[in-house]
C-alpha cells in the first residue's frame, strides 16, 4: 500500500492516535476519549500506515494538546525551528511586536522567560522522538504475531519502522542542534511509571544518530530505495541527512568528520538525483508534482491547501512575506498577507552584490543572479534602522511561491483567491545543499567539488568563483539556501555566530554586537524544567 502523506494527514490529525507529554517521554496517553497504541493496531496494514502518518504529521502539526502556546500555527515544527535558524540570524527579521518574536530578532532571548519558538523546537521534536520510540514497540516482531499479522503486512511494516528510525534521527538531529544536551530515549529505554530518561550531551546523540543512520543506509535496510518514496523518506534521505550531521561534526562534538562528509556525498551522487533546471521551480506550489523539481529532492515535507492546512511551514513563509496592500493573492499564489518577515538590506548588499538600481516606487531592481529575483520591494524603506517593526523597512523575499511553476500569477489569480493555505512541499534535503556540503568537505578534506559549485553558478546565471574559500562558501549558502532554515548553524560552523561578524540587530544593536558565548545553544525551556526537576538547564542561562 503505498499513500501520499498529503492526502492523509488531516485525517490522522483528527484521530491524534498518540498523544504525549514531553515531561515523560515514555508516557501514553491517559485520556479515555484518545485512541491509544493498544487499541490502534490489528491485523491489517491500514493501522501501521496511519501511526507512521503521526510521526510524519510532527513535522507540519498545528495541534496544541499538551502544548503551552496560544498561537497554534506558531507552534508547528517547521515554523518555528525556521525562526530560530533565520530570524536570530542575518538573512530574516519579523515585523511583529510579541515579545518571543523580538527576543529572536535582537538575540536576547533568556533561560527563565519563555520563549514560544524555542518551545516549540523542543516539545515538537521530543514528541516525535516519543511516538516513534511507541511506534517501535507496537511493532515488534513479537506484537505482529500475537495480532496475526501476515508476512506480507510484516514485510511492509517493516519498511514503516525504518522510516520512523529516519524521523527519529531527524528529530535528534533538530534538538541537538538547537539544545546540545537533550533528554534521550528509544523503544528499549524504561517504560512508564512517571520515568523521566536523562539528558544526553550532544556527543552522545550525535553517535546515536550517525549509527542509525549508517545502519539505515545500508544494503541489508528495509529502508526504501533513493527517489521511491517521495514525500516519505528512503535511503536518499537517510544519506542527506548523514552528509548534515558530519558536516556538522566538529561543533557538536569537537571532532571534524569532514571525510566522512565527502564520502556520504559521494554516494549520494550514485544515485540519481539531479538539479533543478531552475532554482525557482524548487519553492513553486506544484514542485511536489514537478518531476524536475522532485528530482532533486532527498527530503521534503508535504503540504496541500486541502489537506494539510497548516499556518507554519511554506503558508507561514508565503503569506507572512507580503501584506494585504501588496495584493499578495496576485503575486504569492495565496489569498492574504501578514505583514511579518523581511530581508535586511544589508544581507542583500552583502551577498548579492549584483543587485543595483532599486526604485522603490516602482518596485524594479537590477541583479545578474537569478536567486536574487526573489525580493519584492515596491513600497519599501530600504533600511530598518528606524524601527525594526516596521513591516515596510527592509525587502520582503517572496521565495515560497504557491503559483505552479509553469503558470504566471495573472493567470493564477482566480484559483489564488481561493487558496488560505498552501501546496509548496518544503525541500528539507536537497541536492543543492548536498553540493555545498561537498564543496566543503572536499575544501577541508582535499578534493574537487568545481563541478558542483559550477552546476550551481550556472543555474543561478553567474560565474563560477576561481577559488572555493569559506567566505565564498558561507555566502554561496547564504544565495542558494536563503530562508531554508540552515543560517544559524552555518554562522556557527563557519565562526561567525558569536563573534567575528556582525549583521542586522544583532544582540540588539542595529550594527550588531557580539553575542554572549552561551549562545551557542538554546536555553531549555522553563516550563520543561518547572514540570521535570530532574532536567539541567544548559549553562550561561537562568533556571
Amino acid at each position: 500500500m503505498t499513500m501520499k502523506l498529503k492526502n492523509i494527514f488531516s485525517a490522522v490529525a483528527a484521530a491524534a492516535m498518540l498523544t504525549a507529554c514531553v515531561g515523560d517521554l515514555n508516557t501514553i496517553p491517559l485520556n479515555e476519549t484518545d485512541v491509544t497504541s493498544e487499541t490502534a493496531y490489528g491485523a491489517d496494514e491500514a493501522g501501521y500506515v496511519q501511526g507512521l502518518t503521526k510521526i510524519y504529521f510532527q513535522l507540519v502539526s498545528n495541534n496544541t494538546q499538551d502544548l503551552q502556546v496560544a498561537d497554534g500555527g506558531a507552534s508547528e515544527f517547521i515554523r518555528a525551528f525556521w525562526s530560530t535558524q533565520e530570524v536570530t540570524a542575518d538573512a530574516a527579521k519579523c515585523a511583529w511586536g510579541d515579545a518571543w518574536v523580538n527576543d529572536l530578532n535582537n538575540n536576547t532571548w533568556k533561560g527563565d522567560v519563555l520563549n514560544d519558538a524555542v518551545y516549540a523546537v523542543y516539545v515538537r521534536t521530543l514528541q516525535g522522538i516519543t511516538y516513534v520510540n511507541e511506534y517501535l514497540r507496537q511493532t515488534s516482531d513479537a506484537n505482529l504475531d500475537l495480532r496475526g499479522c501476515s508476512a506480507d503486512v510484516k514485510a511492509k511494516v517493516q519498511e514503516y519502522r525504518a522510516e520512523a528510525r529516519f524521523l527519529r534521527a531527524f528529530f535528534y538531529w533538530a534538538a541537538m542542534d538547537t539544545f546540545g544536551q537533550v533528554p534521550f530515549s528509544t523503544e528499549n529505554t524504561q517504560f512508564g511509571g512517571g520515568y523521566n530518561p536523562p539528558q544526553a550531551p550532544a556527543a552522545e546523540i550525535f553517535d546515536f544518530i550517525v549509527s542509525e543512520l549508517n545502519d539505515l543506509a545500508s544494503d541489508g535496510s528495509a529502508m526504501p530505495a533513493a527517489q521511491s518514496n517521495y514525500p516519505r523518506a528512503d535511503k536518499g534521505s537517510v544519506l542527506g541527512l548523514l552528509a548534515r550531521v558530519y558536516l556538522n561534526a566538529e561543533v557538536y562534538t569537537g571532532t571534524a568528520m569532514w571525510a566522512e562528509a565527502k564520502a556520504t556525498c559521494e554516494k549520494i551522487y550514485s544515485l540519481g538525483y539531479a538539479l533543478a533546471p531552475t532554482h525557482a521551480e524548487l519553492f513553486r506550489g506544484d514542485n511536489g508534482e514537478n518531476p524536475d523539481a522532485k528530482k532533486e529532492m532527498l527530503f521534503a515535507a508535504s503540504y496541500n491547501a486541502e489537506h494539510t492546512q497548516s499556518y507554519g511551514g511554506t503558508t507561514y513563509l508565503t503569506l507572512s512575506t507580503l501584506s494585504g496592500d501588496d495584493g499578495a493573492v496576485n503575486i504569492t499564489g495565496i489569498n492574504g498577507g501578514w505583514a511579518g518577515n523581511r530581508v535586511p538590506y544589508e544581507y542583500v548588499q552583502k551577498f548579492f552584490t549584483d543587485v543595483k538600481n532599486p526604485d522603490y516606487t516602482a518596485g524594479t531592481y537590477d541583479c545578474t543572479d537569478k536567486r536574487a529575483s526573489y525580493f519584492y520591494i515596491k513600497g519599501r524603506t530600504e533600511s530598518m534602522q528606524d524601527n525594526l517593526n516596521t513591516f515596510l523597512n527592509g525587502w520582503s523575499c517572496i521565495k515560497f511561491n504557491n503559483v505552479p511553476h509553469d503558470v504566471e500569477a495573472v493567470d493564477y489569480a482566480a484559483t489564488a483567491a481561493t487558496k488560505n493555505f498552501s501546496d509548496i512541499d518544503w525541500p528539507l534535503i536537497r541536492l543543492g545543499e548536498i553540493h555545498l556540503i561537498y564543496a566543503e568537505a572536499c575544501m577541508h578534506a582535499g578534493g574537487d567539488a568545481s563541478a558542483q559549485v559550477k552546476a550551481l553558478a550556472e543555474r543561478a546565471g553567474v560565474a563560477a568563483p576561481a577559488t572555493i574559500d569559506a567566505d565564498f562558501l558561507m555566502a554561496e549558502r547564504a544565495r542558494e539556501l536563503m530562508w531554508e532554515a540552515h543560517r544559524r548553524t552555518d554562522l556557527i560552523r563557519f565562526g561567525k555566530w558569536i563573534s567575528g561578524y556582525n549583521w542586522t540587530y544583532k544582540g540588539g544593536n542595529f550594527g550588531g554586537q557580539d553575542l554572549p558565548e552561551h549562545f551557542n545553544v538554546f536555553p531549555v525551556p522553563s516550563t520543561e524544567l518547572a514540570t521535570n526537576l530532574d532536567l539541567d538547564q544548559n549553562p550561561g542561562y537562568a533556571r
